[in-house]
């Protein structure tokens, strides 16, 4: 039988990194904080909390994607691992561009 990949999650928290209040996202499960896109390692697949590092995930960078809009990429502060996750469409705009540019 195949595992679930996916587990939505919405809920609302505080970021660990810049202090401000986030919200649920609505319409699916929110990964990171719309206003400075850092997260926390709390998953092995979206939304299922099941990571036991915690580290914060901070932004290193965003891709353009023609089907998805950005792609933000996360490095672990505590363990180093790279991660993915697509932007919300509530998150800043201006600081999703600076990081493709290389200027986060």
């Amino acid at each position: 039988m195949e595992t679930k990949r996916f587990t939505k999650n919405d809920s609302g928290f505080v970021c660990a990194a810049c202090g401000k209040e986030v919200p649920p996202l609505g319409y699916t499960s929110r990964n990171h904080c719309p206003f400075c896109l850092s997260s926390l390692h709390v998953d092995v697949n979206p939304g299922d909390r099941a990571a036991d590092c915690g580290g914060i995930l901070d932004p290193i960078r965003t891709e353009p994607d023609p089907k998805k809009g950005f792609i933000v990429i996360h490095r672990c502060r505590k363990c180093g691992e790279i991660r993915r996750n697509k932007a919300a469409n509530d998150d800043d705009r201006e600081l999703l561009i600076r990081y493709t540019a290389g200027r986060g």
